[in-house]
């Protein structure tokens, strides 16, 4: 079943389509609006509503958190293949302004990250990237700004010799 959805709809749609239908993103109002085919390119936004909204009015943290929490970790996972044990280690996030409306992110990866990747863990050393994204207002002020620390290892089976 999950193969034909694949074909029919393909992967990086049919995961947009999941993801909006993912329980703790409907109930934080947590849209992903674009997931590139190659994976490299994701948007999401979160509008301002009674439930996601904190004791001041303002976007509450914790669903600014959760907006961008999964997404680096499954680019990578999409473009390194099943040949990578990747995993999210920490996480930080500094609150620039209050999220007085809908807020957006956009993340993105490229060929140098992937290469750096490939060439720190050849040797089935783990490798821990920093990644960033920016969190921003509907007038493209920075609302917030998350810092993400991931685990990637090169699997056992799938190193040289």
């Amino acid at each position: 079943m999950f193969k034909w959805l694949t074909r029919r709809f393909g992967k990086a749609r049919l995961m947009c389509r999941f993801m909006n239908l993912y329980p703790p993103y409907l109930g934080a109002g947590v849209r992903v609006r674009y997931i590139s085919d190659d994976f490299r390119d994701v948007q999401v936004s979160m509008g301002l509503s009674w439930y996601n909204r904190n004791y001041v009015g303002t976007q509450f943290g914790g669903s600014l958190y959760s907006m961008v929490d999964p997404f680096f970790m499954l680019m990578l996972m999409e473009n390194l293949g099943r040949e990578y044990i990747i995993w999210d280690k920490s996480a930080d996030i500094d609150f620039i302004a209050p999220g007085k409306g809908p807020v957006f992110a956009r993340f993105n990866i490229d060929d140098t990250l992937l290469d750096e990747i490939r060439r720190q863990t050849a040797e089935g050393k783990k490798y821990l990237p920093q990644l960033q994204v920016d969190i921003h207002d509907g007038a493209g002020h920075l609302v917030a700004r998350v810092g993400k620390t991931l685990y990637v290892r090169l699997k056992p089976q799938a190193r040289q010799a």
